[in-house]
C-alpha cells in the first residue's frame, strides 16, 4: 500500500488529474479491473486517491504508487461551421 501524501502531492494530483481527466488503466490488482480499461476522474480525495467512473459501471478509486494508470488526450472540439461566416456578416449589417 502506498504511504501517506502530503498537502503538496495531493494538490500535484490534483492538478494533474482534474475532475473529469480521461483515464486508462494499466494495471490495478483487482478483478475485473483489466488493463486498457477507461473511466473519467470524478474527484481526488485528501489521500490523493483519484475516485473513478469506470466504463464497467465499476467506482474503484485509482490509488498513485499502487495502481498504474496513464492520462488520455482530451478529445478535440470542432468549431461549429459558419460561425466566422456569421459574426463577418453580421459586421457587415451594423454598418
Amino acid at each position: 500500500m502506498a504511504g501517506w501524501k502530503t498537502r503538496a502531492e495531493v494538490a500535484a494530483i490534483r492538478k494533474r488529474y482534474p475532475a473529469g481527466s480521461r483515464i486508462e488503466l494499466d494495471y490495478m490488482n483487482e478483478q475485473g479491473m483489466p488493463p486498457g480499461l477507461k473511466g473519467i476522474v470524478k474527484s481526488v480525495d485528501d489521500a490523493g486517491q483519484l475516485h473513478m467512473i469506470w466504463e464497467n459501471g465499476r467506482s474503484l478509486a485509482l490509488v498513485p504508487g499502487a495502481d498504474r494508470f496513464h492520462r488520455l488526450p482530451e478529445p478535440q472540439t470542432e468549431k461549429p461551421a459558419g460561425k466566422e461566416v456569421l459574426s463577418e456578416k453580421t459586421e457587415e449589417i451594423e454598418r
